[in-house]
């Protein structure tokens, strides 16, 4: 059975982790700067639309890492 990935040359899949790997850096990055604003939002005025903001984008980040597991996954059936 084809995976999404068997379409892909080496060298494209290895850019693709790296960048799969930045992205998800810098998402996790985010959503760790948007729970610190929530958490000081909810402190400040109570719980509001901002407080639960995290969880709506916390699956995306777990989406890619999904994703980059099976990047790697690809690459080492490749060897």
């Amino acid at each position: 059975m084809a995976t999404l990935f068997s379409s892909y040359t080496k060298d494209e899949l290895l850019k693709k982790l790296k960048k799969q790997r930045k992205m998800a850096l810098i998402q996790g990055f985010v959503i760790f700067l948007m729970i610190i604003f929530a958490i000081f939002t909810t402190i400040e005025n109570g719980i509001s639309v901002q407080t639960f903001l995290p969880l709506f984008f916390s699956p995306m980040l777990a989406v890619m890492f999904f994703e980059i597991k099976k990047i790697k996954k690809e690459i080492t059936s490749r060897k």
